[in-house]
Formats: C-alpha cells, structure tokens, sequence
C-alpha cells in the first residue's frame, strides 16, 4: 500500500547514498537489503554496507561471513547486482593511515599492539569518520570513463538513538582535530551527507516506542541540517476482521454461540466451547492490535516525509521474502 507524503516526482531521484536506521528490533538490516535489491533492480549495480560488525547482511542473503572487501551477494529482478561490504573498523584504520599518511605498516604494528583499539576508544568521532568514509568514497568511487562505480550505496547505519551523532562527524571532530588530514577527510564527508544524494530513511514499527525514536530521529536530524528521507513502517499486521467484528472484539461482545457453531461447522466437535474461547481471545488481541497501528499511523501522519509500508512475512523472514519486500518497494515508487 502506498502511503506517499510530500514525495519528489520520483521519490530520492539523484539520491546515491541511502542510509538506512531504525530502532533495534524494527527490522532496519532486511529494509536496508529490500531497499538495495529494489534499486539495483533492472540492470543497475548497488553496494550495501554494514559499519556495525554483525555481520548481519551475511545472514540475510545466506552467505558466509563478509571479509573486508566488496562482494556480489544477489542478482536483482530483471537483473542488476548487489555487492555487499561489511566494514571492518581496524582495517579501516589502516587503510585511512595508509591513505593520509602513508602509514601501512605502522598500522598494522598498531594493530598488534592493541593502539587501533585504544584510538577509537579515546576519540570515537575518528571511529565514526573512518566508517562514514569508507561509505562515502564508495558513492563518490569513478570508473575510468568518469560514471560511477556504483549506481546507489545503501547503509545498514546505527541504530536511531545515535544516528545523528554517528553522521554529523564535523562536530564530532572539532575537538579532535582542527585541521589537517582528520579534518579535511571529515569535510569531504560531510559534503557527501548533506548533499541532496542522500537520504536518511527511517525504519519503524507500529508501535510506540519505535514510532516516538521515528519522530525524535527525523526532529534531531533535520535541527543539525542532515537529509531526512523516507519512512519505512514494517512489518504491518492487516486487519482480517470486519470494522464490525473488531469493534465487538474490543468491547467483548462477540457471539460466542455463534463461533461455537462455526467451530462445530468446521467439524471440530469435540471441545468446541474451548476452542471457541480461545478464537475469540485470539480475536480480542487482534482488535488490540490494530486499534495501536491505526493510532501509531495517525502519529505518523504527522510527519512530511514519504512513507512505505512493508508486509508482515507470514512465512517469516528468508532470502524468498527479501525478494517480495523488494517488490514491495518497487510497486510503492522507493525505487
């Protein structure tokens, strides 16, 4: 169901860089690889990104563990592919010491020594420009015939309590560095965040707490100046009452005779009247839960952001299902 608020003509035309958040538990990481086999589909080429070690698009796709290097990990419907990188934060390092200042080997003595741990623990805002780097070089990344490398990355970001903090690097390096290289590298992907390639999405539930860190995500980015994207609502249970059945459901007024002969209709005789009472417990609960995602909706409402709504997989979540959430997306115009 399409449930588009303010979109562009094409939602995130020009946008390469999608950084995808969410409260833990939302389900941001299969949103974020739904959203890249939604773009890639077609025949374009697409990097996902993970910066938080889980290795948890290897368990999406089903593969081994990611090394420290781009992969293809799908073909997209109609073609196109998506690579998949899990960024390692200690061969990051290297790579940046090695890229700044000439460094290799230094690095991986530090590496040795336990010093990448004690850099980013002392100075988490290099930590944080160090991943938001390598992401950003992948967006910015040329072919030899000047068009990019890949047509959109998307990022399995942190989570939204520290989504802002994790992408606004300038300020999380003013104390740290002044000038010089730290400085001059957090610049250049601050340029790529603010810029109108990219987007930060949200993913949520239709619940309360998830849609409150939403709000309070979207409200905190657009204070410091950072992209807001789309709104993702997963996992969306569809009501399977009738407006008159839920009511009745919610208020405890359903007919229990008459389930009772629905039961014994279906040609379950025996205990009939119990599992009448459990159907009609299990249709009280369901009345509760649509009552929440219809007034979480109306919250959402609230916000002038597009907004998407995923299914809730009956079979649960495998690499079929994260086809069909790209589907999903792709009917909706995210792609």
């Amino acid at each position: 169901m399409v449930d588009r608020v303010s979109a562009r003509d094409t939602d995130w035309d020009g946008v390469r860089l999608h950084v995808v958040t969410g409260k833990g538990g939302t389900g941001k990481t299969t949103v974020a690889a739904a959203l890249a086999l939604a773009l890639a589909s077609g025949g374009r080429k697409v990097l996902l990104v993970e910066v938080e070690g889980r290795q948890g698009i290897a368990q999406i796709f089903d593969c081994p563990p990611l090394p420290y290097e781009e992969r293809r990990v799908a073909v997209a419907p109609d073609g196109g592919d998506v690579y998949a990188l899990a960024i390692d934060t200690e061969e990051a390092l290297i790579e940046y010491l090695e890229m700044f200042y000439n460094l290799k080997r230094a690095g991986k003595a530090m590496t040795r020594l336990g010093i990448v741990d004690f850099v980013t623990t002392i100075a988490p805002g290099l930590r944080d420009v160090i991943l938001t780097g390598k992401t950003s070089e992948s967006v910015r990344r040329k072919k030899k015939d000047g068009s990019f490398a890949y047509d959109a990355v998307v990022m399995d970001a942190p989570p939204t309590g520290r989504i802002t903090k994790f992408l606004n690097v300038n300020h999380e390096v003013s104390g740290l560095a002044k000038v010089g290289p730290i400085r001059n590298h957090a610049d250049t992907v601050m340029k790529v965040v603010r810029s109108p390639e990219t987007a930060v999405h949200f993913v949520t539930l239709l619940e309360e707490m998830p849609v409150q860190e939403t709000m309070d995500g979207i409200r905190d980015l657009t204070e410091v100046g950072l992209p807001v994207g789309g709104v993702f609502v997963n996992m969306e249970h569809p009501p399977v009452l009738s407006e008159e059945d839920l009511a009745a459901a919610a208020a405890g007024t359903l007919d229990l005779d008459e389930i009772v002969r629905g039961v014994k209709a279906a040609g379950l005789e025996h205990d009939s009247e119990k599992i009448a009472a459990v159907l009609a417990a299990e249709a009280a609960d369901h009345a509760r839960r649509t009552a929440l995602q219809r007034r979480e909706k109306e919250r959402l409402e609230s916000i002038d952001r597009p907004r998407y709504s995923l299914p809730l997989l009956p079979d649960g979540m495998d690499l079929a299902g994260l086809y069909e959430l790209a589907a999903a997306l792709r009917e909706q115009g995210a792609a």
